[in-house]
């Protein structure tokens, strides 16, 4: 028989260190010869990315310390390695590591250890590289070609990108001009170069600001030359208004990409030569998702033909696509999300997915058999699975009638319940993006607070990818005002259906749902306390000079032009609406954040001053845009937590007690 204790009082087996350790996940699969190989995070070991190789007789090592392989091309990075078969036997691999964002070549059957093959340039932040493809029939001892990402001057907005080809011998790592150029720099933003498969033509991705990749890119082909050189480089498909996040050669010389022309990322194939195209199966569904990280991976074609797609509509599943009849048949399994990461090896596919009740696992599905198989990071439970959440898949309805997703994860504890007639307190969490997408998926940070007695409400407000291109399109010049209606109107719903406590309610985000959250509390009455993580709080600072370059125009779309509506920036910012903040807040923060720096932070606190708003200010030395050590999360947890005891008034002696200034 439960317990009956006060909701958020609830003692649980899943504390902050426990989160902590299963925070991240697998990503980047790819095959060397018939070997499978990811990266994986490290929380315990100041969140460093491992490269991990699966042998054929399912052995499993990794590139150990202090090897971090992570791209920072964009920020946000990309596909940070590939390797190859050599002819004389044994994996080649190349990869980037974090540390000084240099190109590395990798024996992981020899004696030597990794060796550089791109130099450190002094200027800005240096020299960048993703998306690399390795390509031993080029030069004496092979190149790769990759995304090159050149800083030109100190500003986060002064640099270049080509492609690029890094000769494999080495000659590259003291010697810049020895990196042969591509493409002639006429994007401003590229992806890596698809080969066809005679190995005569090469595709990729191309577009400007101020459009981000999401609104609109050009798919570009060349020739290749003899020498090795691309010549003619011409746009195929695309446009402004038309986003293409992925290309493919097929085996006879076709293209496949993904397009949303239809308001949809559907694929569809294409003649490089004439133009044609045909829609291979066009449903309201998406087959591919926002470009965040440069060479991510939605669709595979097969051997036979086949294609192995991602797709769904606002979860995702591995499915095989006829493309002459659209027959699409879907693998069996408990999975509700998928990374864009595929990888195939003859009849084998091989991706990364979770679901409510699982952590993300590496699945590999015989196509020849239907059969799949966990074959890496293969989920175990940690506590009792009764206390993890079980979400609730809702559609509310927002201002205007309009539709707004969420999934709703209520207090769950085999041990405890509420008090008779005791409402539970409940935190609204805003995804960050803002065009990104909550996924349905298990994740102990939720757990932490749901096996408490305190509920989640995680809303894929207006602009979240994965309805469609109108969906997305809701946010255009409305950041600041759809996103926290969205919220507010799930948090009202639940109050009012009597799911949750209307006087416990609160708001938290990480990045762009730090700011939703900062946006909500100085905008709403609706939220008791929030909790704002590396949050965007001054836009017109964040739209001039205190952002990265991937981003640096990004709010041209989300709140319109800046030299047309500089009232706007001023009104919408939680900086310059402090005097309607009334409610306390936690605010947590990466020392080293280029996307969200922490003068955001200090001249949102600047103007709190003095106003006895009770708030804490939380900084982490070596971190950047997003929480990666395992120190850093157990004590962000712990301090949200305590936040919500203080406010919420129930006792949690089981962390310390956080310290509020006024």
């Amino acid at each position: 028989m439960p317990t009956a204790q006060p909701h958020g009082s609830w003692p649980s087996p899943i504390d902050a260190a426990l989160a902590a350790s299963h925070d991240g996940r697998p990503e980047y699969t790819g095959a060397v010869g018939d070997e499978l190989w990811w990266t994986e995070p490290r929380p315990a070991e100041a969140g460093r990315r491992a490269l991990v190789r699966r042998t054929a007789d399912g052995t499993t090592t990794e590139l150990p310390a202090p090897w971090d392989v992570r791209s920072r091309v964009i920020e946000y990075g990309g596909q940070p390695w590939a390797g190859t078969e050599r002819a004389e036997g044994g994996p080649l691999v190349v990869f980037v590591h974090f540390a000084d964002q240099r190109l590395y070549a990798y024996e992981p059957d020899g004696d030597r250890a990794p060796w550089p093959l791109t130099p450190v340039s002094a200027v800005g932040g240096g020299l960048r590289w993703a998306d690399p493809r390795v390509r031993p029939d080029r030069g004496a001892a092979g190149e790769v070609w990759c995304v090159l990402e050149e800083f030109t001057g100190e500003a986060p907005t002064a640099l270049r990108r080509v492609l690029a080809a890094v000769p494999l011998d080495g000659s590259a790592a003291e010697d810049r001009s020895a990196v042969r150029e591509l493409s002639d720099g006429q994007h401003r933003f590229v992806t890596g170069p698809e080969v066809s498969p005679d190995g005569r033509r090469a595709a990729w991705i191309g577009w400007d600001h101020p459009r981000m990749p999401w609104d609109g890119t050009e798919v570009l082909v060349a020739d290749i030359g003899d020498d090795g050189t691309f010549r003619d480089a011409r746009s195929v498909a695309g446009g402004p208004e038309e986003s293409v996040p992925q290309v493919q050669w097929t085996a006879d010389g076709q293209l496949l990409l993904a397009s949303d022309r239809s308001g949809w990322w559907n694929l569809v194939r294409l003649d490089p030569d004439t133009g044609e195209t045909r829609e291979l199966c066009p449903r309201e569904e998406e087959f591919a998702g926002p470009l965040w990280k440069i060479g991510l991976v939605w669709f595979r074609p097969l051997d036979n033909g086949l294609i192995a797609v991602l797709h769904g509509k606002g979860t995702t599943t591995l499915g095989i696509l006829d493309p002459e009849t659209c027959e699409l048949v879907d693998i069996a399994g408990p999975w509700t999300e998928w990374v864009p990461t595929l990888t195939v090896r003859g009849s084998r596919v091989t991706g990364v997915a979770a679901s409510p009740h699982s952590g993300y696992e590496i699945v590999e599905l015989d196509t020849a058999t239907g059969h799949t198989r966990i074959t890496g990071t293969p989920h175990e439970d940690a506590v009792d699975p009764a206390y993890y959440p079980e979400p609730v898949l809702r559609t509310f309805t927002g201002p205007g009638g309009r539709e707004i997703h969420a999934q709703i994860y209520p207090p769950r504890n085999p041990g405890h319940t509420g008090p008779e007639g005791e409402l539970p307190p409940y935190v609204v969490w805003a995804h960050g993006g803002p065009t990104g997408h909550a996924a349905l998926v298990l994740d102990l940070e939720i757990a932490y607070f749901t096996s408490r007695g305190i509920g989640v409400a995680e809303v894929n407000y207006g602009g979240s990818a994965g309805y469609g291109r109108a969906y997305r399109n809701r946010l255009r010049e409305q950041w600041g005002v759809v996103d926290v209606e969205d919220c507010a109107a799930v948090a009202g719903t639940l109050a009012a259906e009597g799911t949750a406590d209307p006087d416990r309610l609160a708001i938290r985000g990480g990045s762009a749902g730090g700011w939703t959250s900062a946006a909500s509390l100085t905008g709403t009455d609706v939220y008791a306390c929030g909790t704002i993580i590396y949050p965007i709080l001054d836009l017109a600072g964040w739209g001039t000079d205190e952002t990265h370059d991937f981003e640096s125009q990004y709010l041209e779309s989300l709140v319109g032009p800046l030299a047309e509506v500089p009232e706007r920036y001023r009104e919408r910012s939680p900086v310059g609406r402090t005097d309607r903040l009334t409610v306390p807040f936690l605010l947590l923060q990466g020392e080293d954040d280029p996307i969200c720096p922490p003068v955001q932070c200090e001249r949102f606190l600047a103007a709190v001053e003095g106003r006895s708003i009770p708030h804490a200010y939380r900084t982490y030395p070596g971190e950047g845009h997003g929480f990666r050590r395992a120190t850093t999360m157990i004590d962000a947890l712990e301090s949200e937590l305590s936040l919500y005891a203080q406010v919420f008034g129930f006792a949690r002696p089981d962390v310390a007690t956080l310290e509020l200034k006024r």
